[in-house]
């Protein structure tokens, strides 16, 4: 048996033109899927997708823009998935936003809903679109990345880890939904990884030194180091896998000082 074989599989990434998605895609495309490529903007999709494509062969990978916050847009990501792939077998809810930073007493309530919307409810609705087909096939990986902010509280990005902590029960929800189908509903909750999306955290030197001395690693974690589990979870590797967040933090929450 090969545990992490993906060739033949479709996968649809959200959030896959930079950081965290785009190494899943890669990793993915290099265990032998086809994937989705998919954010807000076509040409940063484009780069990703030429790339692998470079890289694997023409055809592994389609780039189809999408804006997480529209139903609609979303929609249009799997009808067109469908075109030209015919099927989706793995979909990785990664895109995600965080509009604010700091104390839950003054964010508004505008940055609230759009932090609970883009986090949880896309996810939810994308997988509401996807679900069926593998339910009828009776095979399907869906992988959600939450992070450890789900788990702990936050002066400063509190409204981010409700929403986190959202998607790590989203998950549990729907294994037990789908798990009688064979369809497999887990997430990968990350540490700080070194991303554009969480340079908030780390841009300064200060913070970014505090950081490392509360990892038992000692660094911060890079993108392609969640896209291991990301693979685990999707082949034959995590068949026996869901309602679990595999956390991948270098240590931060076990030493107890997040």
């Amino acid at each position: 048996m090969q545990l992490f074989d993906l060739t033949g599989k479709v996968a649809v990434i959200t959030g896959s033109s930079r950081g965290i998605g785009r190494a899943i895609a890669q990793a993915l495309a290099a265990a032998g899927a086809r994937v989705v490529i998919s954010s807000r903007k076509q040409d940063a999709c484009d780069v990703v997708a030429t790339g692998i494509n470079e890289a694997h062969g023409e055809g592994r990978a389609i780039a189809i823009s999408a804006n997480i916050s529209s139903k609609e847009a979303l929609q249009h990501l799997v009808d067109r998935t469908r075109t030209a792939f015919e099927r989706i077998d793995i979909l990785v809810c990664n895109a995600a936003s965080n509009p604010y930073y700091g104390p839950m007493s003054g964010i508004t309530d505008d940055q609230f809903r759009k932090i609970f919307d883009n986090n949880v409810l896309a996810n939810h609705w994308l997988i509401g679109m996807i679900a069926p087909e593998m339910v009828q096939r009776r095979d399907g990986a869906i992988i959600i990345i939450s992070s450890i902010g789900g788990f702990v509280g936050s002066s400063a990005i509190g409204a981010y880890n409700v929403a986190k902590a959202a998607d790590l029960q989203l998950a549990r929800n729907l294994a037990v939904e789908l798990g009688p189908h064979n369809v497999r509903v887990n997430a990968i909750s990350p540490g700080v990884i070194r991303t554009d999306f969480a340079k908030a955290l780390y841009e300064d030197p200060v913070a970014e030194a505090k950081l490392e001395k509360l990892t038992p690693l000692r660094r911060l974690g890079e993108p392609e180091e969640i896209a291991g589990a990301a693979i685990f979870l999707a082949a034959k590797s995590g068949a026996y896998v869901t309602g679990q967040s595999i956390i991948v933090d270098g240590g931060t929450t076990i030493a107890g000082v997040v």
